[in-house]
């Protein structure tokens, strides 16, 4: 599976979920928002394999939808649709 993600910062409530499932991929900002650090949150960069399991827990434990996940790039958009799982 190839999967690229990002947050939505509009809607993180920076609840650290996501810091907690998965600390490789996702970080915080100088505000306490949640961020893909792969790729400065704009969903450009694959996930690596090895965390892919990591990003979909995150994902999935997300209070407030925020992790986004798609098959393809966001190009900065979280509005790209989701996968099906």
């Amino acid at each position: 599976m190839r999967i690229y993600t990002m947050v939505d910062k509009e809607t993180c409530i920076a609840c650290g979920v996501c810091g907690a499932a998965c600390p490789d991929v996702f970080d915080y900002d100088e505000e306490g928002i949640s961020q893909s650090i792969l790729d400065n949150n704009s969903g450009d960069m694959l996930v690596p394999t090895s965390f892919i399991d990591d990003v979909l827990d995150a994902y999935d434990a997300c209070p407030s939808e925020s992790i986004k996940v798609s098959k393809q790039p966001f190009h900065s958009n979280p509005n790209i649709s989701e996968p099906s799982k």
